[in-house]
């Protein structure tokens, strides 16, 4: 899935601070009214690419038919998989570029514009934006100043899930702290579940639950040196989190077929081996999304059901919040540019949010969204905690970084960290390996 899922990625509002040094941005690209004439694309195909598959790509899906019943336009969506970068520089090579990408990462986003692949959104877009995103989603669209990426998919991804049938027999509750969550695990697993379901097989979790630990236990601060990698990968803070993080990972009763399992599972039997009809663990860490696979793959009833605690603080640091997105992004190599821009109005409304909103697994940081069109009181929680946590969010590190670094299977991070997954007996070796494949990637 998306960053099957992502991608790593809430409702926002005005005093959401993702923590970055943000530039101001200026607008570029054509002007003109977003798609208000009826049937005005009719005979016109649109052309989607993006990381989403299963129950997302289906829920999105249904946004872009709704697009194509108001306008007549034919629209047809891509799954990329997480390889987002090398698959849609590969399909402009070979002169096949879709017309508009839903990009799940900053640095993606960022990697893409200077490449000159994007084309900047419209005077329509940048004033939608303004008028319904908090000023942050803008600011994080933007590479030098140019508006190229509308946030329309937002993510809170310091939740994790549980089965409350699992708690209930091993008579314990949501923990606050990650001694107590260890605890928690430590006693689910005695009552003859193992405690966590990890999805090791892609990569990008792993780096999602390195993200949550670092963040509370470095601190905001340190989070974003590293984000930026003004500090290294070999800084004690990483060593000390890999530690936390490899006291989890070691310990079979505390990961669901050990760390070899877990590197054979990818997001959807994460969630599958808690929520399925064969539950094999009783707590999977990720995003709100996985609300979204919950009632729609498998057909559980989020918040009765299937519940989730925030991400406990570590040591004496904060609970952490991590937030992610997708961005709608056209494409200057697309074959239908400007039916492409109409599209992207059309996400920019109110309008588009409520379809998926409804449909679950979603939250949109478009703040004229009625918080009444969740399909969930679930949803609505997630979107009010991100919203609640203010300046102390920080957006997916993975996210902002170079994607050879933080988003390619198989190399840099993900690979890293698969590898501690695999044996997470020496933290300093990983961070050594960490450094090395940031160092290449950011070019220092």
């Amino acid at each position: 899935m998306s960053r099957t899922p992502r991608r790593r990625t809430a409702a926002a509002s005005g005093a959401l601070a993702l923590g970055l040094a943000l530039t101001a941005t200026a607008c570029g690209g054509t002007t003109g009214p977003a798609s208000s004439g009826k049937q005005e694309l009719k005979g016109q195909k649109i052309t989607v690419a993006g990381v989403w598959t299963g129950v997302e790509q289906k829920n999105f899906k249904k946004v872009l038919d709704a697009f194509g019943e108001k306008t007549g336009a034919t629209v047809n969506f891509t799954s990329t998989g997480d390889n987002v970068s090398t698959v849609v520089g590969s399909k402009i090579e070979g002169g096949n570029a879709p017309d508009v990408v839903m990009v799940p990462q900053v640095g993606v986003l960022k990697q893409f514009a200077e490449k000159g692949w994007l084309q900047p959104l419209s005077a329509t877009v940048h004033d939608k934006a303004g008028i319904n995103f908090a000023p942050v989603w803008r600011d994080y669209g933007s590479v030098g100043g140019t508006f190229y990426g509308l946030y329309f998919k937002a993510s809170h991804k310091s939740t994790v899930w549980y089965s409350p049938e699992a708690f209930d027999t091993a008579g314990v509750t949501p923990p606050k702290s990650w001694q107590a969550l260890l605890k928690t695990g430590r006693t689910v697993a005695d009552s003859g579940l193992p405690a966590f379901s990890v999805a090791g097989e892609a990569g990008w979790p792993l780096t999602d639950w390195f993200e949550n630990v670092y963040l509370s236990q470095a601190g905001p601060e340190n989070y974003d040196k590293l984000a930026a990698h003004k500090i290294p990968w070999t800084h004690p803070t990483v060593e000390k989190a890999l530690t936390t993080l490899g006291k989890l990972f070691q310990d079979k009763n505390l990961v669901s077929g050990g760390g070899s399992g877990a590197l054979r599972t990818d997001f959807p039997e994460s969630v599958e081996q808690v929520f399925g009809n064969s539950p094999k663990a009783g707590m999977v860490y990720e995003g709100d999304f996985v609300g979204g696979l919950i009632s729609g793959q498998f057909k559980k009833k989020v918040g009765q059901d299937a519940k989730f605690f925030p991400f406990p603080a570590v040591d004496q640091g904060k609970a952490p919040v991590v937030g992610g997105g997708d961005a709608a992004a056209v494409l200057k190599d697309g074959k239908n540019p400007e039916a492409a821009m109409k599209l992207v109005e059309y996400l920019a409304t109110p309008e588009a949010a409520e379809i998926w909103a409804k449909a679950g697994g979603f939250i949109s940081p478009n703040e004229k969204l009625d918080p009444g069109s969740y399909a969930d009181a679930t949803s609505r929680r997630t979107a009010q905690s991100l919203v609640k946590a203010g300046d102390s969010v920080r957006f997916d590190m993975s996210d902002q970084a170079p994607a050879a670094f933080g988003g390619t299977q198989g190399a840099g991070e993900w690979k890293a960290l698969q590898d501690f997954l695999r044996d997470p007996s020496d933290p300093a070796a990983t961070a050594r390996k960490l450094e090395a494949a940031a160092a290449k990637a950011y070019k220092d």
